[in-house]
């Protein structure tokens, strides 16, 4: 399985193609996520360790969460940007995205009009910050373009079968949050991109595994070197939005003269 960089807009480093290999992109660009709507019951998040305000929203890092409940849908129903490129989202008339219409982007429900980032909250669990939004697709390359034509920088890609089947995963920063794009190596139809789950980063996930018990299985290694990862039982607790947390980064190692070894 290749990776196929975007024309122009991604580099190797090292040379030649091979499994496994990651490709990085350019720099961080100023677009950043400010806002999720999420399609569940605030008692179901404080039940795992959040903070929920008084309007029904979770703060983590700069980006709130806001539960509206079941009504509308469950799970992760749209986001909110800054610093987006409204030219790159579609327009929708009714029913997609709302009674009176839209823009997405993908298919993701999007608007453009973000407030800037929140003042982040503590959360009992350790919760400190999103880390990634997993966005699923059937079509890798279009929903690449898509996001690029929105303004998004690739950042990296990765080559991966842990699903079953040879996957690209693509990711993009969002101020400081990644949006991780999950499809496959040859497009499986023209279906819309879809919202998956979140990972969050915790200040200790041995701590947040004694408080959560058995709502949080198996810490194990992540994909990332030196840190570890588990995964919320989400919905037992009555979440919908598939979420794991995760150790921070690794604080780097000095040498001698006390410079990073």
């Amino acid at each position: 399985m290749v990776v196929r960089p975007v024309p122009g807009r991604v580099r190797r480093r090292g040379g030649g193609s091979r499994r496994g290999a990651t490709t990085w992109g350019p720099a961080v660009g100023d677009a950043s996520i400010d806002e999720l709507t999420v399609g569940d019951e605030p008692a179901a998040w404080a039940a795992a360790g959040f903070a929920v305000d008084d309007d029904d929203s979770v703060r983590v890092g700069g980006v709130r969460i806001r539960l509206v409940g079941t009504d509308g849908g469950r799970r992760i129903r749209g986001w909110r940007w800054s610093g987006l490129d409204p030219d790159g989202l579609d327009h929708v008339v009714g029913g997609t995205v709302g009674d009176d219409g839209g823009t997405t982007l993908e298919g993701l429900p999007t608007t453009v009009d973000g407030p800037g980032p929140c003042r982040p909250a503590e959360h009992r669990n350790g919760v400190v910050a999103i880390d990634h939004v997993v966005v699923l697709t059937p079509d890798s390359a279009r929903t690449t373009a898509a996001f690029e034509g929105a303004g998004l920088a690739v950042r990296r890609t990765r080559p991966t079968e842990q699903y079953g089947a040879p996957m690209i995963q693509t990711f993009f920063r969002a101020g400081p949050v990644i949006v991780e794009l999950i499809g496959p190596d040859e497009p499986l139809g023209d279906g819309p991109a879809g919202f998956f789950g979140l990972a969050h980063t915790v200040a200790d996930l041995d701590a947040a595994a004694a408080l959560l018990g058995e709502h949080l299985g198996p810490i194990k290694d992540a994909v990332q070197p030196g840190r570890r990862i588990a995964t919320l039982r989400h919905q037992p607790l009555g979440m919908s939005v598939a979420t794991a947390l995760m150790s921070g980064e690794p604080t780097p190692s000095r040498g001698a003269g006390g410079e990073p070894g």
